[in-house]
């Protein structure tokens, strides 16, 4: 794609693009900042794009929309816990957050702690899992997600 060929493709597109950041993110200036933050991924890739890249950019300022709404979430799981009441130093507070949760990952049936170990304490990649385990790649996503939901949710209310 010839530079002439971008500049006019987005500048066709950038209405578009910018009314789709403001229905995710409901603010002009950041609306602004992921359609031009989208628009220099797409001239860094330019050389290698064929014309039309109107679907590429939509779901680009869509995913960036996306991500910017998850930063600024408050993170659920572990850091949503109250803190353990402990007068002693923090390394025994760590400590004993550290054992509540080692205590409900043993609660998880056997393969979603299977799965849930070898993920986080080994940090074996999806694919070696799923190899290991005999399963389909998208199985260990869903059962290692499923875990992860089971330890957020008995953390929280204990």
């Amino acid at each position: 794609m010839t530079q002439q060929e971008f500049d006019i493709e987005l500048r066709r597109l950038r209405p578009s693009l910018i009314a789709l950041a403001h229905k995710y993110l409901n603010d002009a200036d950041g609306a602004e900042d992921m359609v031009q933050d989208a628009m220099l991924r797409l001239w860094q890739m330019s050389a290698q794009l064929k014309s039309p890249v109107g679907a590429l950019a939509l779901v680009m300022v869509r995913n960036l929309c996306v991500d910017s709404i998850r930063r600024r979430k408050p993170r659920e799981g572990i850091d949503a816990l109250p803190p353990v009441v402990d007068n002693s130093s923090s390394e025994a507070s760590d400590h004993q957050r550290i054992e509540r949760m080692m205590a409900v990952v043993e609660e998880l049936p056997d393969v979603q702690q299977t799965v849930l170990r070898l993920r986080h304490m080994e940090g074996m990649e999806m694919k070696a899992i799923a190899q290991l385990l005999q399963m389909e790649e998208p199985a260990v996503r869903k059962v290692l997600s499923r875990a992860r939901q089971k330890v957020r949710e008995k953390l929280i209310n204990k």
